[in-house]
């Protein structure tokens, strides 16, 4: 249970990044900042909750989450390099 707390703590003060950002967002809006600081904790409760219990789900799909992230950097790299050829999108269409 330490080591939940410990990674929650780790979370909050350097995992917190898309929080920062939407603050930030936050002040130049004119938000109330308690309601912000509220719903940043929940946020960060809530990855927290998805990356401890959905990694505990997601490994028994390993391999399969392996192969679609290789095939989608392939085909990402494929396309960045197709795109690179000059028109050569003019020959597919």
């Amino acid at each position: 249970m330490t080591s939940d707390i410990g990674q929650f703590s780790v979370l909050i003060v350097f995992g917190n990044i898309e929080n920062l950002i939407l603050a930030a967002q936050g002040v130049n809006a004119h938000v109330n900042p308690l309601g912000l600081a509220i719903l940043s904790l929940i946020a960060v409760i809530c990855w927290f909750l998805i990356g401890t219990f959905g990694t505990k789900i997601a490994m028994k799909y390993a391999r399969y989450i392996n192969f679609v992230g290789g095939l989608a950097i392939f085909i990402l790299g494929a396309q960045a390099m197709l795109e690179s050829i000059p028109g050569i999108l003019s020959f597919f269409h």
